[in-house]
């Protein structure tokens, strides 16, 4: 067989091995746990989405809950002035999707909204002193909200942790950490929840 007769059969070849050949090297690399940091990350982002949308759902309740108080217990005045300044602070905050790779900004974050649980764990107690306050419909409403609320941002907040744990640990662990080093270089520990101070206080509610 003549040399050109061969290169032809080489070049024959060639279309049908180097599709093969990718397949192949990309079966390796999924075998090799390059897609985890992406997926993980997904993940987290999808989880942290769910704890903003229900700390949202919060601040939008708070004005009606304000007011309704304020309509019975105006004499409140600085239980109700603590909320509506703890909830100014929060939504002070800008919230974007690098929040949670910047440590900093996220426990200022986590800070503000511990402040505003606390503001609002106390003007819920206040609401003790008056009977025809804890009777009123709207009131009674905008409570099992809040409550209902507040019970979905433990929840958000526990498959966040959970998800954020395990993609840092994917970035700290081999082979994860191969990756880590070389195509997801730019891949950093996203910020984790910690238990403050605010949150290990029972509100102090004076009469």
């Amino acid at each position: 067989m003549s040399y050109s007769a061969v290169a032809a059969a080489r070049r024959r070849r060639f279309p049908i091995i180097a599709p093969t050949l990718a397949v192949l090297l990309g079966l390796l690399l999924s075998g090799c746990g390059i897609n985890r940091i992406p997926t993980y990350e997904e993940q987290a982002k999808a989880k942290w989405s769910e704890v903003e949308n229900q700390y949202q759902r919060r601040t939008d309740l708070i004005p009606n809950l304000v007011e309704t108080v304020k309509g019975y217990a105006k004499q409140e005045r600085e239980v109700l002035e603590a909320v509506t300044e703890a909830r100014s602070r929060a939504t002070s905050i800008q919230v974007t999707p690098d929040l949670i790779d910047n440590p900093d900004a996220f426990k200022k974050f986590q800070d503000a909204q511990a402040q505003l649980t606390g503001a609002l764990s106390r003007l819920l107690a206040v609401s003790e002193r008056y009977p025809d306050l804890k009777s009123n419909q709207n009131f009674l409403a905008l409570q099992a909200q809040l409550e209902g609320t507040e019970n979905r941002i433990a929840v958000a907040r526990r498959d966040y942790i959970e998800a954020v744990r395990v993609y840092n640990t994917e970035l700290k662990t081999f082979p994860g950490l191969l990756w880590a080093s070389t195509v997801f270089r730019g891949n950093k520990p996203m910020a984790e929840f910690a238990a403050s101070d605010t949150a290990q206080t029972p509100p102090q509610v004076k009469f």
